[in-house]
């Protein structure tokens, strides 16, 4: 064994030479090649480990499709126009801060304090409470006036509210107390004695509570319950309670495509008693029972939308013991003509309205105490017209109405009992509202044509104006006029604000209406028709901000000193101005 470890020592070097001798006659470049030998020791630091890259192969069933994106080569019209036009200055003036309470308070000619305030607290429990007040009057006596022509309006209103998980409720109580005088008296010659005589104050109390409920995720969207009570200084009142819903049933079950159908439901009593009617001879009371059921369903199809229901009523009436039922169309169609510029609208309705004294004496405060109340039947209610936007500043909309009408309500002025020497009549006191000076409820069937147009025009954030109009044509069947309704109602507003001034003015003109002028023997038949003038009525209302709570306003009515009447024989208050101060502020 060492003879041949020694053999290959010393033949292997010469091995070693013939071969590179070898190699180097066969490369002609003549280049060297030095091979260095050396021992590897490895160390632990060196060791690496083998890095696996596992594949996992999917079976034919589980390999993931490749999508394949495409587009539609559909040409789309493009709505976007450039405008050119000037660079104007941006109003950089802050976000105005709103405060939650305020309190106001004035005074005017015709010695008129004004006093009005509206206080709201909220609390990390999610509800609030909170206290409105308002009072509003004249103590002054009108021109001419030979009787007491002063009124004053006082209201005022609690509410609480609060979000639970599953519905929002509130509760709230209002109470009203208005005092006015029948001052129209009929162009008579009525001696001192006879005016010192009539009581011609009538004072309207009223109270009302009111609840509501709104639901989440729940098929009934909302719930309200009101009751309210109504009398007057002569022993005269009603009292009613309407309780209302709305329901959303949805239809997705069927297919995915119908919309939900909403119903809205209400009932509603009614019960009041006049102590005498007019002609002083017994009581009068009505009493009404009223249920509405309307469901309907909105359809989109084609870009026109569609709104299909209808109204079935029931009605009660306990007094003359008469019960009907009718079922009334709601329908609506609208289509855009241009799209965000013009679209046509048409549609037809039908309702039943339940008249109340409150009502009545809201509209007219110079009715007697001695009215009969029913219901309006509203037999259809055609209507269509056009509205839109010429541009962003103008807006439109232009209507046109055909509406029939069973006993419908219109005032006319009472008869008196009084020639202006007497204040007794068949051994009885005349009462204040007996002397030609109040006005009854007369029901006829009226049908109406009317053509309204409405126009806005935004010319900046700090100045807008609006328009309308209606123009009202009439058509009878008992009387030989639609009393105490104008054919022409026409308005206009401007407003103007920045952040220490604004402004408002509002012009109203009313056309011509017409009432009853009855002989002088007092026999209840009428001699001729009065025609009331037409009038023009130009308010001015502003203000200046002091600071965020402080404002000073003022309000000038009837600018221009017009002498009219709203209604027969009643003036009313001449060139009135009133001023005050107002503070807004958080608790």
């Amino acid at each position: 064994m060492k003879k041949g470890i020694v053999f290959f020592f010393i033949f292997f070097p010469i091995l070693s030479y013939i071969a590179q001798n070898k190699e180097q006659i066969k490369d002609t470049i003549k280049t060297e090649i030095v091979t260095i030998e050396t021992k590897y020791n490895p160390k632990i630091s060196n060791a690496k480990k083998i890095k696996q890259h596992p594949q996992i192969e999917l079976l034919e069933r589980n390999q993931k499709i490749k999508l394949k994106y495409t587009t539609l080569p559909a040409p789309i019209a493009s709505t976007f126009l450039p405008k050119g036009g000037v660079v104007k200055r941006m109003n950089n003036n802050g976000k105005e801060r709103v405060f939650k309470n305020y309190v106001a308070a004035g005074f005017g000619n015709y010695t008129s304090p004004y006093f009005e305030t509206y206080l709201i607290h909220n609390n990390r429990f999610d509800d609030a409470f909170g206290l409105n007040a308002k009072y509003n009057g004249s103590l002054k006596n009108i021109r001419n006036s030979s009787l007491n022509s002063s009124f004053s309006n006082f209201d005022i209103g609690a509410f609480y509210k609060k979000k639970d998980r599953y519905f929002d409720w509130g509760v709230q109580l209002n109470s009203e107390r208005n005092l006015y005088n029948w001052y129209g008296l009929p162009n008579k010659d009525f001696s001192k004695s006879i005016l010192n005589s009539i009581n011609e104050e009538q004072c309207y109390n009223y109270f009302e509570l009111v609840g509501i409920i709104d639901f989440n995720n729940t098929y009934l969207d909302w719930a309200k319950i009101k009751t309210f009570y109504f009398k007057d200084g002569y022993g005269s009142g009603e009292i009613s309670s309407k309780i209302e819903a709305k329901l959303e049933l949805p239809l997705a079950f069927l297919t995915s495509r119908l919309n939900d159908i909403s119903i809205k439901t209400s009932i509603e009593f009614l019960r009041g008693t006049f102590k005498n009617n007019f002609e002083n001879t017994d009581a009068s009371t009505y009493s009404t029972t009223t249920f509405s059921v309307n469901p309907h369903y909105k359809l989109n199809y084609k870009n026109i939308t569609f709104k299909a229901g209808l109204k079935l009523i029931g009605s009660s009436d306990a007094e003359n013991n008469s019960k009907n039922i009718f079922v009334l169309p709601d329908l609506l169609i609208e289509k855009p003509l241009i799209t965000n510029h013009l679209r046509i609208y048409l549609g037809l309705s039908g309702d039943l309205h339940t008249n109340t004294y409150k009502e009545f004496a809201q509209k007219n405060p110079f009715i007697s105490p001695t009215l009969f109340i029913t219901q309006t039947l509203e037999q259809f209610n055609l209507y269509f017209g056009f509205d839109g936007k010429i541009n962003n500043m103008l807006s439109f909309n232009i209507k046109t109405r055909f509406i029939t009408e069973q006993d419908k309500p219109l005032f006319l002025k009472n008869e008196s009992k009084s020639d202006g020497t007497n204040i007794v009549q068949n051994g009885k006191i005349l009462k204040g509202y007996e002397y030609g000076n109040s006005f009854k409820v007369y029901y006829d069937d009226l049908e109406t044509t009317s053509v309204s147009a409405e126009l806005a025009y935004d010319y900046s954030k700090e100045l807008t104006f609006k328009a309308q109009g209606v123009y009202n044509m009439y058509t009878t069947r008992k009387s030989s006029e639609a009393w105490n309704l104008p054919a022409t109602k026409t308005s206009f507003s401007a407003e103007y604000k920045n952040p220490k001034w604004y402004t408002t003015s509002n012009i109203y003109y009313v056309g011509e209406r017409k009432d009853l002028l009855y002989n002088e023997q007092s026999t209840g038949a009428f001699n001729k028709i009065q025609a009331l003038k037409s009038f023009v009525d130009i308010n001015l209302n502003g203000g200046y901000h002091f600071n965020n709570k402080f404002s000073a306003f003022l309000k000038l009515n009837n600018i221009l000193n017009t002498h009219y009447q709203r209604f027969a024989n009643f003036d009313t208050q001449g060139f009135q101005v009133l001023g005050g101060m107002s503070y807004k502020f958080d608790f």
